[in-house]
């Protein structure tokens, strides 16, 4: 087993249509465990090493390893499962099912992965620890997605995103409609499950006043050679 869950080499991506690549980056790790804040401007390539990196998109170049594993060299379709088994997301604008129910969307990852079902193990029950653990009250669990606020639903898609105890976390910009107390609950609701589930996390944002609350922070605008190399 390596020390680093996550290591990028010479990676080098261009948006299918554009001239020049959006992202160059000769390097970045991310140790196993570690709470990592990634922040940069728009435009400095965030969202795309977060789709890379979770195996959305192949790099043009270079190579990113998961777990020791090259994800450029997986066919898509293993991409997907294992992006399944491994990963869990907590996306801007949260995505969750607005027809299904609270516990419902909790539960979706395993419904995707054996894997990540077994070590769940009794997903309503672990739905449901998770739920209580992120400061959701029972009373919400039956209902519909869309009847919560934004901040419940932030949380619900946090619980998601750690059922099953996946290897890595990916957050992208979770907190930006918050305010300043309630983000900084979310924070130490999120810190707490994914020390307990044994999960990395890759947490990024443009909000600089929140890396100080993380292992070690990052300045994507200043690690992307793009700009450079074009």
């Amino acid at each position: 087993m390596t020390e680093n869950l996550i290591h990028v080499r010479d990676l080098s991506y261009t948006w299918p249509g554009d001239a020049r690549p959006v992202l160059v980056l000769p390097e970045l790790t991310l140790a196993r465990g570690e709470k990592l804040f990634l922040f940069g401007p728009s435009g400095s390539g965030k969202s795309t090493l977060l789709a890379l990196i979770g195996g959305l998109i192949r790099p043009g170049q270079g190579v990113i390893e998961f777990d020791g594993i090259d994800l450029g060299r997986l066919s898509g379709p293993r991409r997907d499962r294992f992006r399944a088994e491994h990963l869990g997301v907590i996306f801007q604008q949260f995505n969750l099912l607005p027809w299904l129910d609270v516990r419902a969307n909790v539960i979706l990852p395993c419904r995707f992965s054996r894997a990540r079902a077994k070590r769940a193990g009794n997903m309503q029950t672990e739905a449901g620890r998770l739920l209580q653990a992120m400061d959701l009250a029972p009373e919400l669990w039956n209902r519909r997605a869309d009847a919560l606020s934004v901040g419940q639903q932030q949380r619900v898609a946090a619980a998601r995103a750690l059922i099953g105890n996946p290897a890595l976390v990916l957050a992208d910009e979770p907190t930006s409609a918050l305010d300043s107390d309630r983000r900084s609950r979310f924070l130490e609701l999120l810190f707490a499950q994914v020390e307990a589930a044994g999960s990395t996390l890759l947490f990024v944002s443009h909000d600089r006043e929140l890396a100080a609350r993380f292992d070690r922070h990052l300045d994507l605008g200043e690690l992307n050679r793009a700009e450079v190399v074009a």
